[in-house]
């Protein structure tokens, strides 16, 4: 099945009723996550496929994620530049509904967790019979019931408060990673040059990962507060002012760690500017492997890679000793604060009985994991306030111009393409232009042949339509669909088929007739499985002729209504060049309007006019 654009390519047309049942699932259903029984039951049968497993709902989304990503980002960027600042808060304004509902199942399990401790003293007096006045009868029963209900609520809040956690990281995930994918198909060449593809992997994996994998510590942030004061007031309660020592301990060495945490942000800007330089070099000798072997430089490229490797290790062998000590003291602070607790209790007097010595190790043992969380916590802010930085600052940077080119609907007649007094510049910042062009009018239907030197801006003239270009001075105007065969052709790592369909389809029975006018027919036939071969990354085995006219293709499938071509005949010998241009451009495209870059004067004699490169005058 042809599929369009715009169809998700996971999900079934036919069963798009099945929606998983966590979107109408109870609150009970929730918190025993039984809404996941009847796919525990159907894998438990058999094996289970895709086709089985439901589909998300609307929030939970991809595109939904998105989407209020961008109106939120957009918002704040009509106030003021993007920042890291204005990047969460962006990020928070897209998730705070569903950051507010985990907060209180957060809230709820840590009230709980304390409410253990703070009956231990109340429920020792009454064993000892001094509070059974209190309680009156049956008083025992009902502070063994408060205990026990509020550790089954602990019990049931703890997974659904992780799996709420989990979620909000994979949807800001998604809206991180749509939105550096989209921002990397807007950028200017300028901007391009700054960001090598490697750099932007790293935004769309590491970066994103590290700001997602804060989710988890989001609300830590907001209960630590909650947790020490509950803590201090249990201590309170029991030891009185002796309780303070605790709290001077916690913070003396919460400021004790301060300047590791600052190391660790500093490391980790250092890790990633090291990261971001080896997965350059790393996709440079990938792209060019075939020049390496050819030369014999494996072996030179090779230790610039270990070279850089070993200087990325040596900042982040920096970044653990830091983040070490941090973990040290930390993991020392429940022994160091209940040390410090008992000897200003026996300074002060304060009688220490068993219910007293029970109530505070078991609050310093709740407090113990917050404690412990803390260097972890100070960790994710470094790197998420890093990672924040490096994404804010790649979105920011200048996209190719919206208003470059003006692009209308097909219309019956008149011109398709008009450049009116255009000047045009790779550099946005630049006075010199670097392609000019008085005027230049294209009607439907025509064929323009454009050659001249090299370097004479051949290709900038069909950048220049395509609006990858700054225009300093004129009018741009393009009506209709554009396809575009670039001279170093871009192919997918899938099968032959997919790589031709991967555009808008025309009719399935035009496929066949593609193949033959394109000259694949031959060639297919030498694939192990024909159309269905996988080509390999970057199609690794596949000929530049193969790659070329597979794109031709994939153009001709688009049935757009301008085609330009940059010299795409350049990998193919003569006779297949002939038969392409005959088969194609005056055969299957010979109702489209066509511009095209050649070498070949044998290419020249059909077009309706000839643009020689630079001076172009129509």
């Amino acid at each position: 099945m042809v599929m369009d654009l715009k169809t998700p390519l996971l999900v079934n047309p036919n069963e798009t009723h099945n929606i998983t049942s966590y979107s109408n699932a109870s609150l009970l259903s929730l918190l025993t996550f039984s809404w996941l029984n009847s796919l525990l039951k159907h894998g438990n049968k058999t094996c289970l496929k895709l086709d089985h497993v439901p589909s998300l709902f609307g929030k939970d989304t991809a595109l939904h994620s998105d989407l209020t990503f961008q109106s939120n980002l957009s918002k704040l960027r009509a106030n003021s530049p993007l920042c890291s600042t204005g990047l969460a808060k962006a990020i928070f304004l897209s998730i705070w509904e569903e950051w507010s509902v985990n907060a209180l199942f957060a809230l709820a399990y840590t009230i709980s967790s304390f409410v253990g401790p703070y009956l231990i003293s109340p429920l020792m007096e009454y064993l000892e019979g001094k509070q059974e006045q209190v309680f009156g009868y049956g008083g025992g029963y009902m502070l063994a019931s408060v205990f026990i209900g509020t550790k089954v609520i602990e019990s049931f809040t703890k997974p659904y408060r992780f799996f709420g956690s989990h979620r909000l990281s994979l949807q800001i995930r998604s809206a991180l990673t749509a939105a550096i994918y989209k921002k990397g198909l807007r950028l200017s060449y300028a901007a391009r040059q700054r960001h090598s593809s490697g750099e932007i992997i790293n935004y769309a994996s590491t970066d994103v990962d590290t700001i997602g994998d804060f989710a988890w510590f989001g609300h830590d942030i907001c209960l630590l507060p909650v947790q020490i004061l509950l803590a201090l007031f249990i201590l309170y309660r029991n030891l009185g002012i002796a309780s303070l020592a605790g709290l001077a301990a916690t913070i003396a060495l919460a400021l004790a760690n301060q300047p590791f945490a600052g190391l660790q942000k500093k490391f980790q800007y250092k890790i990633m500017e090291a990261k971001d330089e080896r997965m350059k070099i790393t996709s440079e000798a990938l792209r060019t492997m075939q020049i390496l072997k050819l030369y014999a430089w494996e072996t030179k490229y090779m230790q610039r890679l270990l070279d850089m490797r070993k200087n990325e290790c040596g900042w982040l062998w920096k970044y653990l000793y830091a983040r070490a000590i941090v973990k040290c003291v930390f993991w020392a602070t429940p022994i160091l604060v209940s040390a410090a607790t008992f000897c200003i209790c026996v300074f002060v007097g304060v009688n220490l009985t068993t219910g007293k010595v029970l109530v505070t190790l078991a609050t310093l043992k709740v407090l113990q994991r917050p404690i412990q969380l803390l260097p972890d916590l100070v960790s994710a802010l470094a790197k998420a306030k890093v990672s924040l930085d490096r994404i804010a600052n790649f979105l920011e940077m200048e996209e190719l111009q919206c208003t470059a080119v003006e692009r209308t609907e097909m219309r019956p007649s008149g011109a398709i393409i008009d450049i009116e007094g255009g000047e045009f510049s790779w550099d946005p910042f630049s006075p010199a232009s670097n392609l000019s062009v008085i005027r230049l009018q294209v009607k439907a239907g025509m064929k323009v042949a454009i050659c001249g030197p090299v370097g004479s801006g051949k290709s900038n003239i069909l950048s220049c339509i395509l609006g990858e270009m700054t225009k300093i001075s004129g009018e741009v105007k393009v009506r209709g669909r554009t396809a575009y065969v670039s001279q170093s052709p871009w192919i997918q790592s899938a099968t032959t088929q997919e790589n031709i369909l991967f555009g808008k389809a025309m009719n399935e029975m035009k496929y066949k007739e593609v193949i033959k006018a394109c000259a694949l027919e031959k060639d297919l036939q030498l694939f192990s499985q024909e159309d269905q071969t996988q080509i390999g990354e970057r199609g690794i085995n596949l000929s530049g002729g193969q790659k070329q006219r597979i794109q031709l293709a994939r153009a001709i499938y688009q049935d757009a209504h301008i085609y330009l071509l940059d010299d795409p005949f350049s990998a193919v010998d003569a006779d297949t060049g002939t038969h392409l241009f005959k088969e194609c451009i005056q055969g299957i495209l010979r109702s489209k309007t066509i511009l095209y870059v050649t070498h070949q004067v044998g290419f020249l004699p059909p077009a309706d006019p000839i643009l020689v490169s630079p001076i172009l005058r129509i």
